[in-house]
């Protein structure tokens, strides 16, 4: 009941954004600058704060980050060491597989920052900031390395190495979390408007970000799932916890810094796969197929896993 009493607001944030869109009230434009504004301004300033400002005195930061970072490449491993076997069923094309992969391995920040806040306090949100330091960068670099690679069937429309550093060096998730740490070993005190200035900025982000999420949700795509969006929740939903579980007992997590590593492993894909695949030509369709049943399966899914595996 704890588990779901603090799963519920989320999701009831996701929903209103769901009512809004299917009721009309709000235009489909507005929702695209929400979406770009959390995407470019509210989230990287909530990043840079929640790193920057975390007091990590304590914490179990190598542990904590090695459990995700195992995890995720783990899964990357058996996507790309399966991608053969996919590419051999004519629903699974290059376009298709990098849907399948980002669904597999990314993780929504918005739901897991909100998770951990409400569970936990302050005290979560520093330990979510580990992981967040640790995932971010390595989930955004290979998801744009598999979507240059695969986004295309054509050989010659493939982006060149220029191309690939520069859609690298744009990701707003990747220099915000380099910015934030940066900031945060340095040690220096942060002049308070500053801090202020961000903490505005970033108010904004899980509750903007959760509303995007929600509006996102097209429920008519639940009647013609394709078998990728079925096997890539799996993967997400169950797989990716289990993993996150099994390398948390290796490197000896425990208590809080367990419950992050879970959270962190069992939310629904990133909202922001969607707007990856659209800006680099992945399969956004079947993107947003997947955003759509994740998220609504992982109401279920969450408070079993953080039940089971706490």
């Amino acid at each position: 009941m704890i588990v779901f009493t603090s799963l519920l607001p989320i999701f009831l944030v996701i929903a209103t954004g769901w009512a809004l869109r299917t009721g009309g009230i709000i235009r489909e434009a507005h929702w695209e600058g929400l979406e770009r504004i959390a995407y470019l301004v509210f989230f990287p300033a909530v990043i840079v704060k929640t790193l920057a400002t975390a007091d990590l005195r304590g914490a179990p930061i190598g542990p904590l980050a090695l459990t995700m970072v195992c995890a995720i490449l783990t899964m990357t491993a058996l996507l790309l060491g399966g991608r053969a076997a996919l590419a051999r069923r004519r629903t699974v094309d290059g376009p298709a597989f990098t849907s399948l992969f980002q669904g597999s391995v990314r993780w929504n920040t918005y739901v897991g920052l909100a998770l951990a806040l409400t569970m936990l306090g302050p005290s979560g949100v520093s330990l979510m900031a580990i992981s967040l330091a640790a995932m971010v960068p390595l989930l955004n670099t290979i998801s744009v390395l598999v979507l240059s690679r695969h986004a295309t069937n054509d050989p010659a429309r493939r982006p060149g190495l220029r191309a690939t550093l520069a859609a690298l060096a744009r990701n707003p998730f990747i220099w915000s979390c380099a910015l934030g740490v940066l900031l945060n070993a340095l040690g220096l005190p942060l002049p308070a408007w500053l801090v202020d200035y961000a903490g505005m900025l970033g108010g904004g982000a899980i509750g903007g970000g959760l509303l995007v999420v929600g509006a996102a949700l097209d429920l008519r795509r639940l009647a013609r799932l394709r078998p990728a969006a079925v096997l890539s929740t799996a993967l997400k939903l169950v797989g990716m916890p289990l993993l996150v579980a099994a390398y948390a007992v290796l490197f000896g997590l425990s208590g809080q810094a367990l419950l992050v590593a879970i959270i962190a492993g069992s939310v629904p894909t990133a909202s922001a796969a969607y707007i990856l695949a659209r800006q680099m030509g992945g399969d956004a369709p079947l993107m947003a197929d997947i955003l759509t049943v994740q998220t609504l399966l992982a109401a279920l899914t969450m408070p079993i896993m953080l039940t089971l595996l706490t």
